[in-house]
């Protein structure tokens, strides 16, 4: 882990009030652009497309004008419907149909990326783009916004059947939130990150249904699993990526980068947490999970 130290003034602003974000911005030498919308699985898709692009291109405006670097929250999501894992950086990003509203979210991440290209050559601006794969700990919000896990952790406290979509065989790796900020920090204080892409990543690849039974377990000892599969034909025309696995090579050579906290470990750090935010939010939790006494 870096030894670091900032100091931080919060303002509640909308990322597309480019005003406002350049009196945030006033100062800065960078930027850490992590605002977003995520993928439309319930909803339509823009909003996710608009505050995405717009309000990145506020973000790299404001930017331009101190002269800042931008470390830029991009997802491994951008790589799609390629089967071909682990992913590097120079995989091919390959999108589905556009009237799938799941590919909104990777779509407008990689014009972000275009973007922070583009205003590199024009302006000189200098980034670091961080394709971010599964991040989860501490903090996360409670729904889906926050990933399967934190929904399936709240599903397995109150003893209720976790909904699993697709078949469940579809993998994903998930990194433990230290790890991510760990990376972060690294590509703020090292050159060797300017203008350029990164995977930021857990390599452990696992099945969501997996995950959900891993969670049960941890949560309810040897209690038989409750789990339910939803099928993808719920969310009306919907694509899932089936394998999401990341090639961390580049981010281990220029950054020195390594994932400290295993999945395991993680998750008991994280359904630890779950049960304390929930007690803070009055949500009644008398069950005490096991992988926590």
């Amino acid at each position: 882990m870096c030894n670091f130290s900032y100091c931080f003034e919060i303002h509640y602003i909308d990322i597309r009030d480019e005003s406002a974000l350049r009196n945030c911005a006033e100062g800065c030498s960078c930027i850490v652009h992590l605002a977003a919308y995520k993928i439309p699985r319930y909803t339509d898709a823009l909003d996710t497309l608009l505050i995405n692009s717009h309000g990145s291109e506020s973000v790299l405006k404001a930017a331009v004008e101190q002269s800042a670097k931008v470390i830029a929250a991009s997802t491994s999501d951008v790589y799609g419907k390629n089967p071909e894992v682990p992913f590097n950086e120079d995989s091919n990003l390959v999108m589905g149909n556009p009237d799938v509203r799941r590919w909104a979210y990777a779509i407008s991440k990689m014009f972000e990326e275009q973007l922070l290209f583009a205003y590199q050559e024009r302006h000189g601006m200098r980034f670091t783009a961080l394709r971010f794969f599964g991040g989860y700990g501490p903090n996360q919000n409670l729904t889906w916004w926050g990933g399967p896990q934190s929904v399936f952790i709240n599903k397995a406290l109150d003893n209720e059947e976790i909904e699993v979509h697709g078949n469940g065989l579809q993998t994903r790796s998930f990194t433990y939130i230290s790890d991510h900020v760990d990376g972060i920090v690294r590509a703020i204080e090292r050159r060797e990150a300017d203008n350029l892409v990164f995977n930021l990543g857990n390599t452990r690849e696992i099945s969501i249904l997996d995950l959900a039974r891993l969670i049960w377990r941890l949560v309810r000892g040897d209690e038989p699993a409750k789990i339910r599969l939803i099928p993808y034909e719920t969310f009306g025309k919907y694509e899932d990526v089936m394998r999401r696995i990341p090639d961390i090579s580049r981010a281990r050579s220029l950054l020195q980068f390594e994932p400290q906290v295993d999945l395991e470990d993680g998750l008991r750090r994280t359904i630890a947490w779950q049960v304390q935010r929930r007690r803070d939010l009055g949500v009644p939790t008398l069950f005490v999970p096991k992988c926590v006494q």
